[in-house]
């Protein structure tokens, strides 16, 4: 292990030795549980002082990498998801609490509405009426198409975006496919993608959304759907505008004689995102697949969201799904149609957007007075370039706050940052590799905005906070 972590470090820094080390336990060189080597072994091998790997050793510890034993030594900590997907179970962190944790994309518990009227509406007994009564119920179908971003010839209720995402790409990706991804884009996606059998195509992006000359290219590779996210992309909060839509929507016509990609849209934000909603649906209906999530505005654990699009598509999925789940509880939906049309409810949903709003500009102007200019972001996540990912989440593990790694993120790379492999075609319109990013979620920086900016700031620019 000595010749390999040697191998491994770029500069004799304890900084560089620990991005070393971290490197090497995330692309799984080093396994979990696994003895490192004492302090003066490798000190020794590296020709350092043993101050130097100590304090390497110190940093592993306080993000949560690695953990001491006394005599025993140093040892990789197991990781607590190993029943989680790759790309998904870099998203959970590290193994260390936190005084501030902006790792996790998840909405602030206190601007959620609460449940207890919606909960008072609910029947007093389940409907056992009929096994195939309606999947939706017609309220809540009719409230959801009155805010649909365009009129889809059939709507069903699934368990969530991520559940919607999943069985719209089972339906319409076969074993060898391509399937044209965001980059930066969400984890999970990948995860999916693999599990499929297909390969993803990442296209680059900017704050408006996919970028059309990007997309061009990649629609080169014949892929048999494309997965996107209309606001508060995760992790840069951009928003795509009409006129990017517009865009978008002439370079798909003009490859349609190539390729005819299902499009299946991931609007998980929804109600707290400041952007109206827009949707290629608008020009390409029969080819688009729009969901809706409510996990971000009205609460993670309900675990339900809405799907769109022709009947052509949706049809498949849900007589699929029958043969699982069936349908998602109508319970559940009259919760939700009460959470969607109660008058304080739909306040507090209000609320809670401007809150997130406010809070990007406060931290967004923070970083700028601080000499880190970022784009405006909507939604809870703003995308935080670093010159050193590691170094910068090392330093900020030590100021008591955690960030997720922009690598985890970057859809032309592989987990923990390798170079693309068998399940990744090179990016299209991509940036340079040397840009480096975290994610932060910005939503759930309150009062604090300028401590956190500081430290923010000097850890993505490999300053000392002081």
């Amino acid at each position: 292990m000595i010749e390999l972590i040697v191998g491994a470090v770029e500069k004799k820094t304890p900084e560089a030795i620990a991005a070393a080390v971290s490197r090497l336990i995330r692309s799984g060189g080093i396994a979990s549980g696994d003895r490192l080597p004492t302090v003066r072994e490798l000190a020794g091998a590296l020709g350092v002082s043993p101050a130097t790997v100590s304090n390497a050793w110190q940093a592993l510890a306080g993000v949560g990498l690695i953990t001491s034993r006394g005599r025993a030594g140093s040892f990789v900590l197991h990781a607590s998801t190993t029943w989680m997907p790759t790309h998904f179970a870099e998203l959970a962190g590290s193994h260390v609490e936190a005084r501030l944790d902006l790792s996790s994309g998840t909405p602030d518990p206190n601007l959620l509405p609460s449940l207890e009227a919606a909960l008072a509406r609910v029947p007093a007994r389940a409907d056992t009426s009929s096994y195939l009564n309606q999947r939706v119920l017609p309220e809540l179908e009719r409230h959801l198409r009155a805010a649909w971003p365009y009129s889809p010839e059939s709507i069903t209720i699934l368990d969530g975006a991520l559940d919607a995402v999943s069985r719209s790409l089972e339906m319409v990706v076969r074993y060898g496919d391509r399937v044209i991804v965001e980059d930066p884009g969400f984890p999970p996606f990948f995860d999916l993608i693999e599990q499929l059998g297909a390969e993803r195509v990442p296209v680059a992006m900017d704050m408006q959304g996919m970028r059309p000359d990007a997309l061009a290219i990649a629609l080169g590779t014949n892929p048999a759907a494309i997965v996107l996210q209309n606001r508060a992309h995760n992790p840069t909060g951009a928003s795509m505008t009409r006129e990017r839509a517009e865009q978008l929507v002439r370079v798909l016509k003009a490859h349609s004689h190539v390729t005819d990609p299902v499009i299946i849209e991931d609007d998980h934000s929804g109600e707290i995102s400041s952007m109206p909603a827009i949707s290629l649906g608008s020009w390409l209906p029969h080819r688009v697949l729009h969901i809706r999530s409510y996990a971000k505005s009205h609460g993670p654990d309900l675990r339900i969201g809405a799907l769109g699009g022709p009947a052509a598509l949706l049809n498949p999925i849900v007589a699929r799904r029958m043969l699982g789940p069936g349908w998602t509880s109508r319970m559940l939906q009259v919760i939700l149609y009460e959470l969607l049309t109660a008058p304080s409810s739909v306040a507090e949903v209000a609320l809670a957007r401007d809150t997130y709003a406010a809070r990007q500009r406060a931290l967004q102007a923070a970083l700028a007075r601080r000499g880190l200019a970022i784009e405006a972001s909507d939604g809870i996540n703003a995308w935080l370039p670093v010159h050193d990912e590691r170094s910068a989440m090392v330093a900020l593990a030590a100021s008591g706050i955690r960030v997720a790694a922009g690598t985890s993120f970057q859809a032309s790379l592989g987990p923990g940052g390798a170079e693309p492999g068998a399940g990744a075609s090179g990016a299209a319109g991509a940036a340079p590799a040397s840009r480096q990013f975290v994610r932060v979620t910005a939503g759930l920086v309150e009062s604090d905005a300028e401590e956190v900016a500081g430290l923010l700031a000097a850890a993505a620019l490999g300053e000392s906070a002081a």
